[in-house]
């Protein structure tokens, strides 16, 4: 299993699809058995009962609601018939303790939930009588809530909010959000004003078909591009760069336009709340103008530094939108990983879920029963998190290595008439086959990284305000290198995913493969990568700025009634989302022929039995990057030993 067990020589050549064969099988009988332990977590905690408490909910006597419940020892509240008590209701649903997660209220078992506010105990003994539904608890009968003391505490607090039960989970929810904001601000420790969440939350409201259709909208502009990479790659750099500079300055102009028109219009004698309102937005659009000046400014002097090498890139684009001409089904490739990815990350917030409730039933010292999970089953929640970072870096790594492998299918093939009819279902095809353990190892890499980044970022968020100046930095000193330590793995990762599919080797004798290659052409990974990064980056800015720009004039109209800090951030946030969920994988296009062309480049030299795979575009990408780079070493230097002429020859087209 270990990276040392590789006898393979480091001299040996590549073979592109010459030999196929399976690739570290003890990794992936080690990720079938994980899968199975995590499917054990899953019938463990349905077997035990916490399916149906989870759905069906229960009391704080152990009581499910909606059916016949056994006896608890030393309880005297447990072993109820709650078959007419069909939902939950909290006796203070607000009180939310922040550190356990979880309502530290009382819970009963009940017939129906309030759907009135209940001011006073006569409205509440009322409400039993009328509905036959008692929210006090169960010593009390509904003819002395006004007249036992112990009413006070057994019974809910005072007013009793309007609730309606949660479908599919029979809990009794408040129907007022005004609950849900007081959690929201206490998870919120920056905003001080009640008013403001408040504020925030019904602009997003109001402004709801606004966000939905810029949404969409951004779904749509990322679509576009995709296509424009397909067909008009020669100058879609070029276009690209014109428009993000224009959109930023006009973005720029038309934020500082929208400020001064609304300061122009400010009046100071609108009511209250009104007036609080225009000078949250007056205040947010002057943010928004400043920033937007920071981001052209440094924009305008990035693309003037990089003016020379943008160019380069134009080639390089070419040949990837040929890709994606004889791979169509690429630009679907981003909808199949997100959805395996929602339906897995369901089944474990729902396994999640089941886990919280499962357990033995154990009195605390107050009476009330909590389900604990004792012994090393108790576990389980660890086993569980890792399963969640390890298969979802698997699917991912299962994305990485089906695009590699159809792209490496398409370069190391000469003639392209003689490609697959559907590439990606051949690769697909070999991942299955012969690779997945291969995927499943560098999956299994990364999680040893992220796991303990995310138990360090844990430990300083319970430490915030109490740590030290000394522990807070080196805490943050430790999440940044590995941070930067998983995103260095990740890359080479990919390129061992490519190797991969060239060779059929190994995890490990792919990575030293491709860790040599990448090595030997530093200066190209440097020049091609960097610019070719900033470039799909540029594109989703162009996506972001062009959904923000049309929803600010929509917010525009809405000025009186909406908040736009919050609608702005959610749409500005997914279309980056969807915009990068789209452009990495042109990106993992591109540095797959990279690395297919440095190994074409070092093994071939364009003489007979050694032609070149390449395009004829990207031969002349590298010379003009030869050349620039040779001018850029002031009279050779490591640069123009590094980019070596290379012999020319016959190659497809």
């Amino acid at each position: 299993m270990g990276c040392g067990g590789s006898t393979q020589s480091s001299r040996r050549e590549w073979k592109p699809l010459e030999e196929r064969s399976c690739t570290d099988v003890p990794w992936l009988l080690l990720f079938v058995l994980f899968c199975i332990g995590m499917g054990f977590i899953c019938g463990f905690s349905i077997v035990t009962g916490a399916a149906s408490r989870l759905v069906s909910g229960y009391d704080s006597y152990g009581n499910i609601c909606g059916q016949k419940n056994t006896k608890i020892e030393d309880n005297i509240n447990s072993g109820l018939d709650h078959t007419n008590r069909k939902y939950v209701f909290f006796l203070d649903p607000c009180n939310i303790d922040l550190i356990h997660q979880k309502i530290k209220s009382l819970a009963l078992c009940v017939s129906a939930c309030p759907r009135e506010e209940l001011k006073t105990l006569t409205d509440v003994r009322k409400f039993a009588e009328t509905n036959a539904s008692a929210l006090c608890s169960y010593e009390l009968k509904p003819s002395q809530y006004t007249t036992d003391k112990r009413a006070l505490t057994w019974c809910p607090k005072l007013p009793v909010l309007a609730s309606a039960p949660i479908p599919f989970f029979h809990r009794c929810a408040p129907v007022n959000i005004s609950c849900y904001a007081k959690f929201a601000e206490a998870l919120i420790t920056f905003v001080s004003d009640n008013s403001v969440l408040h504020r925030l939350i019904s602009g997003v409201m109001t402004s709801k078909e606004i966000i939905m259709g810029l949404c969409l909208l951004s779904l749509v502009l990322s679509m576009i591009l995709i296509v424009m990479i397909r067909y008009i790659s020669r100058v879609l750099v070029w276009i690209l760069t014109i428009l993000v500079i224009l959109g930023s300055i006009a973005g720029t102009g038309l934020l500082w336009w929208l400020y001064a028109d609304h300061k122009r219009s400010f009046n100071a004698a609108l009511p209250a709340d009104q007036l609080q309102m225009s000078k949250d937005n007056l205040q947010a659009l002057l943010i928004y103008a400043i920033a937007a000046t920071v981001f052209t400014v440094i924009l305008l002097l990035i693309m003037l530094i990089l003016r020379k090498r943008v160019a380069l890139t134009i080639a390089l684009f070419h040949v990837a939108g040929k890709v994606f001409i004889h791979l169509p089904l690429l630009v679907f490739q981003p909808f199949w990983t997100f959805l395996a990815l929602i339906f897995f990350w369901i089944y474990w917030v729902m396994v999640l879920l089941f886990l919280g409730t499962t357990g033995d039933p154990v009195q605390n010292e107050q009476g009330l029963v909590e389900f604990r999970v004792t012994g090393p089953l108790q576990y389980m929640w660890w086993y569980h998190l890792v399963g969640l970072v390890w298969i979802s870096e698997f699917i991912l790594a299962c994305q990485q290595m089906t695009v590699a492998g159809a792209v490496v299918t398409y370069y190391f093939t000469s003639d392209k008439r003689q490609l697959p009819f559907t590439p990606i279902l051949a690769s697909i095809n070999r991942l299955l086959r012969y690779h997945l353990g291969t995927v499943a190892k560098g999956a299994f890499i990364i999680t040893l990284v992220k796991i303990p980044r995310m138990i360090l970022m844990y430990i300083h968020s319970q430490l915030k305000g109490k740590e030290g100046a000394c522990t807070r930095c080196m805490l943050k000193a430790c999440i940044c290198c590995l941070w930067c330590l998983e995103k260095c793995l990740t890359y080479l990762n990919q390129n061992a995913y490519t190797a991969t599919a060239i060779n059929s080797t190994t995890f490990c004798t792919s990575a030293k493969d491709a860790f040599v290659i990448l090595v030997e052409n530093a200066l190209r990974v440097a020049a091609i990568n960097t610019i070719g990064d900033f470039v799909l980056f540029l594109g989703k800015v162009l996506i972001v700025c062009s959904t923000g720009f049309v929803g600010v004039l929509l917010l525009n109209y809405q000025r009186d009634y909406t908040v736009w800090v919050l609608p702005l951030i959610i749409v500005c946030l997914f279309a980056f989302l969807v915009a990068h969920c789209f452009l990495s994988i042109y990106e993992m296009v591109v540095d797959v022929l990279f690395l297919c062309f440095a190994v074409d480049t070092k093994y071939n030299d364009g003489s007979p039995g050694k032609e070149f795979y390449m395009d004829k575009i990207l031969m002349e990408f590298v010379e003009n990057s030869r050349k620039v780079m040779k001018e850029s070493s002031r009279g050779g230097g490591v640069e123009g030993r590094e980019l070596k002429p290379m012999a020319h020859g016959t190659s497809s087209t």
